[in-house]
């Protein structure tokens, strides 16, 4: 039963990843002149939940950071002003605007202190994903969704690339027993993203005059249980962390030639 949850789950994950790549890969660059800008935040409404961690049963000389004997999962990250980090907000509706300029910090990604930094990326359709450890351990990056990885990197700073052609959501997990190590790559088809910042903060420029539908996506934070997994190092399997569902927020916002609009999201558990 347990294998045919997991492959069920992915057959899902697939789906969703699939379709989300067909409502965005329209999209055309055209020169805009009046456009207009739409920022807001995201924040955290109700109590805040208890930190995930899970303790680190792996390589302790290069996971812990100043003897700690427990990773976070970096799954939900709230600021003092109750801003939400991490959280992907884009415009879902938009087929035509400027050209790709996503940040380039989020198309790079290290392995350090069995960490994955950014634990959020952001890659073009069709740019070129890096991927590099710094630790002096194996870690192999594990990819499924609109893109399927199994990527080996067995010494620090050896830098491996991939272009993500497709537009959609890919999970990142590790196969070489660091179970804690999780991240989410989104593939964009269109340069209308944003990850939010510490204080849950985002920003689009040069908006096309319009109505669209802009959306909150947060990749979830609820621990729901364990899955086993395969160490390809020491051939002995594991036991990796399965997460609640991504979530979704979304608002209609009108854009006017020009002008400043603000679009704020309030996420939480109910």
């Amino acid at each position: 039963m347990r294998k045919m949850n997991t492959v069920v789950s992915g057959l899902f994950f697939s789906l969703a990843a699939v379709t989300l790549a067909a409502a965005q890969s329209d999209y055309q660059v055209i020169s805009i002149t009046d456009g207009g800008t739409i920022s807001g935040t995201v924040k955290w409404s109700g109590p805040v939940p208890r930190e995930l961690e899970l303790p680190i049963t792996k390589d302790p000389a290069i996971c812990e950071i100043d003897g700690q004997k427990t990773a976070s999962l970096d799954r939900l990250i709230i600021g003092p002003d109750n801003g939400v980090a991490n959280t992907v907000v884009y415009l879902k509706n938009i087929h035509a605007g400027k050209a790709m300029e996503l940040p380039e910090q989020r198309r790079h990604l290290d392995q350090k202190h069995c960490r994955y930094i950014p634990h959020i990326l952001l890659v073009p359709q069709n740019a070129m994903l890096s991927m590099q450890s710094s630790d002096a351990t194996l870690h192999t990056i594990h990819m499924d969704g609109a893109a399927s990885y199994n990527l080996p990197f067995p010494f620090p700073n050896q830098v491996v690339t991939r272009s993500m052609s497709t537009p959609g959501l890919v999970n990142l997990r590790c196969n070489g027993g660091h179970v804690w190590m999780n991240a989410e790559m989104m593939v964009a088809a269109h340069p209308y993203y944003a990850v939010t910042d510490e204080s849950g903060r985002f920003e689009f420029t040069n908006v096309p005059a319009g109505t669209y539908e802009i959306v909150a996506w947060h990749e979830g934070w609820i621990l729901i249980g364990k899955e086993q997994a395969y160490d390809v190092l020491t051939e002995h399997a594991v036991q990796r962390p399965v997460f609640s569902d991504p979530k979704t927020w979304q608002k209609s916002v009108t854009v006017n030639a020009n002008s400043a609009s603000t679009v704020n999201f309030a996420i939480g558990n109910k």
